[in-house]
């Protein structure tokens, strides 16, 4: 039987990479909420422009939240993978002492 690994790095990394990308999804958001469809010209494609704006910020908004969701599962792997590395920890100090 192998034994069950968990990089605390890869972990961490991990971790910064999905709590930072709310962050920097956010910049992108307000850039494309500043698009002014009126350099465009024609009357539809400034229409067009704007609901591409819109729906990019709603997208982002979705991606920020899924990224933030990820995070907390990151957190929440840590935790049970120490926990049971604990509890092993402590169940073979009591088999030993049988």
């Amino acid at each position: 039987m192998g034994d069950l690994q968990l990089n605390g790095t890869v972990m961490g990394d991990l971790r910064k990479t999905f709590s930072t990308i709310a962050d920097r999804m956010d910049g992108v958001s307000r850039s494309m909420g500043n698009t002014n469809g009126e350099a465009v010209g024609a009357p539809q494609l400034i229409d067009d422009v704007h609901d591409f704006a819109d729906d990019w910020h709603y997208g982002i908004g979705q991606i920020g939240q899924h990224a933030d969701t990820a995070v907390k599962m990151i957190d929440q792997i840590g935790k049970t993978f120490s926990d049971a590395d604990l509890q092993l920890a402590n169940s073979l100090k009591t088999d030993g002492k049988k």
